[in-house]
């Protein structure tokens, strides 16, 4: 008997043993799945960013190219009309010295342009929630920020509204835009090509201009944003970035765009400060 008994305690003190081991098994395995998950999000946002700064500097270094072109068709142009007129080594010295002056200049400011850009992306990126990062896509390209939203974050379906759910996300776009006050913003509404059927819309031309209009008011309006640096556009159906035989790829080309520049006073500015070769 006291054979038994001690046999059934033994048995039951081994499952009680085995069961605490798995359990404290579980619990490490999804601590460090938790842990894991959260590093490749770290990575994977890592890596968006760095992208985006390799195309800037494919962009400058391509521009950079196209200067230094325009520099040698310049130089031979000049060396050309020296032969022919006369003039002095002087002279033409002088003109490439400013040509040289003139790119470096050109390339500053694209330096300057590019790292503000490059901020601006940052910033507005990291603020975003993961959850929000899934719908909205940032991307600089030839120096012009282009923040897309998807038409369900913003709106309902067919609708020009914007609803509650869109409020967070267009508070963090605001505030970017109101840091950088040097940069004008383009609103731009895009669909599908599916017909629209209201009796208050007429069709797709309508629907993304009232789309656009919504959200530059809605920044005026909530979040103060300066009305002379806004302007909205619709594009209606013609501007897709995918196929609209899918469902997938009409409901990328549902899209609002928000575009961010730098004002036009400050290229022309640029212009007239160019030398004059003549």
């Amino acid at each position: 008997m006291r054979k038994n008994l001690l046999l059934l305690t033994l048995l039951a003190t081994g499952m009680l043993f085995t069961s605490c081991v798995s359990k404290r098994e579980l619990e490490n395995c999804q601590s460090e799945n938790r842990s894991l998950t959260s590093s490749y999000q770290d990575v994977k946002e890592q890596l968006a960013a760095s992208n985006t700064r390799v195309q800037s500097l494919e962009e400058q270094l391509e521009q950079t190219k196209k200067a230094y072109a325009q520099l040698q068709k310049s130089l031979d142009k000049s060396l050309i009309n020296a032969n022919q007129n006369n003039v002095s080594i002087e002279k033409l010295v002088d003109q490439i010295n400013e040509s040289n002056q003139y790119i470096r200049h050109l390339v500053e400011v694209k330096s300057k342009s590019d790292s503000l850009n490059m901020v601006l992306t940052n910033n507005l990126t990291r603020s975003l929630s993961k959850e929000e990062l899934k719908e909205v896509d940032v991307q600089v390209l030839k120096g012009v920020v282009y923040i897309s939203l998807a038409d369900n974050m913003l709106f309902k379906k067919a609708d020009y509204v914007i609803n509650e759910r869109a409020e967070e996300t267009l508070s963090k776009i605001a505030k970017i835009i109101m840091d950088y006050k040097d940069y004008d913003v383009l609103v731009e509404g895009n669909t599908d090509d599916v017909p629209i059927s209201k009796t208050n819309i007429r069709n797709n031309w309508d629907l993304s201009c009232l789309r656009a209009s919504s959200v530059v008011q809605y920044l005026q309006n909530n979040y103060g944003v300066d009305p002379k640096r806004l302007t909205a556009g619709g594009r209606g159906e013609y501007n897709p970035i995918a196929t609209n035989d899918t469902e997938v790829g009409k409901q990328r080309n549902r899209r609002t765009q928000i575009i961010i520049t730098p004002k036009l006073d400050q290229f022309m500015e640029l212009i007239e400060q160019a030398p004059d070769n003549e």
